[in-house]
């Protein structure tokens, strides 16, 4: 396990800001009884995002562990007083009662968590609870089953956690750059959609899978939307805190759920972003749950479970050294996709797009371009904001629009650092050490390093 908790610190180091990753390492610290590295981890989530519920849990669960039983009751308490159908805070508060010796109000608790989501029945609790407030354990469903390699799940339930579908207004025309990418992905799902008899003559389904990695902020997210939004086809975006249950079993139908939305509502793209908290090498998990959500993956990209014609599966990775060899076989994700920092042309496209319906003056986007080396779209974004209130801030002190100048934005440009170099570095390591089947050849190819 401790190989575990290395792998997701790692990947934190890379991505310390990534709150599905930081709960995943929380409840690994947890399991590991690491219980002051869990807290931490717990209040980087809630930093991030102070409205967290899974991040308040994850504290509430630490104290309680901890023997901090009285403080755990008010957090768990405000859980389920903010949102009453909370059914993992419930359980944490019957938990709680049975510490603190009242088994009927833990009863009353336990059977009120059941209601709102039966899959937390725990056999260990019951027998500290009165056997005549319990009542038994629902059997397993009829319409799940399990394999050595899968958790297949039949069950036509429905998911409150289920990812919502979007048609995006977004096309190829909103993205800088990226033109090897918007390719691959017309040949994927777009060019097929048009010339479905053509591509049927030479054998070629609609759909596949492409994995896009590079540093954050380099528009791997924007540009699988502009690809739904190009054919105006369904866009489906998973998050892993939408997948990753505490439950076992929940995880892998969550998974699964997800791709049947994707199955249900073809031609559809589906999004994993962050896949490799999905999709992590299981040789780091021997022993954990999370190795039957990895073959749940597998199996549904391989079209065991139902057909993934007229899906294109796109993950998106700031990590791809924690990927599971197994995904980049063909029928998977059998495209991998460097997405660099956008070089001095995609800049300047970038720019043009930012520059849009704002107010500017003599902007020159090709010594804006030269002047921002490294920058990602992300950065670019961030560059204007800034220069933009700014700009607003002289306007309300001289009652008048102030336009934007390209010397506004090459004034914030020098006092940003990009943030693509941290992970850059960090890529060249794999790519100079870690490189035998030359999976990060064009992250050599971009640094203009020859091994």
């Amino acid at each position: 396990m401790s190989s575990r908790l290395d792998s997701l610190r790692e990947a934190l180091s890379v991505s310390p800001k990534n709150v599905p990753l930081l709960l995943l390492f929380g409840q690994a610290c947890i399991d590991e009884l690491s219980f002051d590295e869990a807290r931490e981890a717990f209040d980087r989530v809630l930093e991030n995002e102070p409205g967290n519920t899974q991040g308040k849990l994850g504290i509430a669960q630490v104290l309680y562990l901890n023997g901090n039983t009285s403080e755990a009751v008010v957090r768990a308490e405000a859980l389920t007083k903010a949102d009453p159908g909370f059914a993992e805070a419930w359980i944490l508060l019957s938990r709680l009662a049975v510490a603190e010796g009242d088994r009927d109000l833990a009863a009353r608790y336990y059977q009120k968590a059941l209601k709102l989501n039966p899959s937390l029945s725990d056999a260990g609790m019951e027998r500290d609870l009165p056997a005549e407030q319990v009542a038994p354990a629902a059997e397993p469903s009829a319409d799940a089953s399990y394999d050595t390699e899968s958790v297949i799940w039949e069950s036509d339930n429905e998911n409150d956690n289920l990812p919502d579908m979007q048609k995006p207004d977004a096309s190829f025309e909103d993205v800088g750059g990226m033109e090897e990418i918007k390719e691959e992905i017309r040949m994927k799902i777009i060019y097929p959609l048009q010339n479905r008899a053509l591509f049927k003559a030479y054998g070629k389904k609609l759909g596949g899978g492409v994995l896009l990695y590079g540093p954050p902020g380099c528009g791997k997210t924007l540009i699988s939307k502009a690809a739904a939004g190009e054919i105006r086809a369904n866009f489906i975006s998973v998050a892993v805190h939408q997948i990753l249950d505490l439950y076992v079993g929940n995880s892998e139908k969550n998974l699964h759920q997800a791709f049947q939305l994707a199955r249900d509502h073809a031609p559809a793209i589906l999004f994993f972003d962050e896949v490799d908290a999905l999709a992590a090498d299981r040789k780091d998990f021997r022993e954990s749950a999370i190795r039957t959500v990895i073959n749940q993956f597998l199996a549904e990209m391989d079209g065991n479970i139902g057909s993934n014609e007229g899906i294109l599966i796109l993950g998106a990775t700031n990590a791809p050294w924690h990927l599971d060899p197994a995904f980049r076989r063909p029928g998977r994700f059998d495209r991998i996709i460097f997405v660099p920092p956008p070089d001095e042309s995609a800049r300047e496209s970038i720019v043009e797009i930012l520059a849009r319906d704002k107010p500017v003056k003599r902007l020159d986007v090709k010594a804006i371009a030269k002047r921002t080396k490294d920058f990602s779209g992300a950065d670019l974004k961030s560059m204007f904001d800034l220069a933009t209130e700014r700009a607003l801030s002289r306007a309300m002190k001289e009652g008048r629009l102030v336009p934007l100048a390209t010397e506004d934005l090459t004034q914030v440009a020098k006092s940003m650092n990009p943030s693509t170099r941290a992970w850059l570095e960090n890529a060249k390591n794999y790519a100079l050490y870690a490189n035998q089947a030359g999976f990060y050849d064009d992250v050599l190819t971009f640094l203009g390093i020859r091994k």
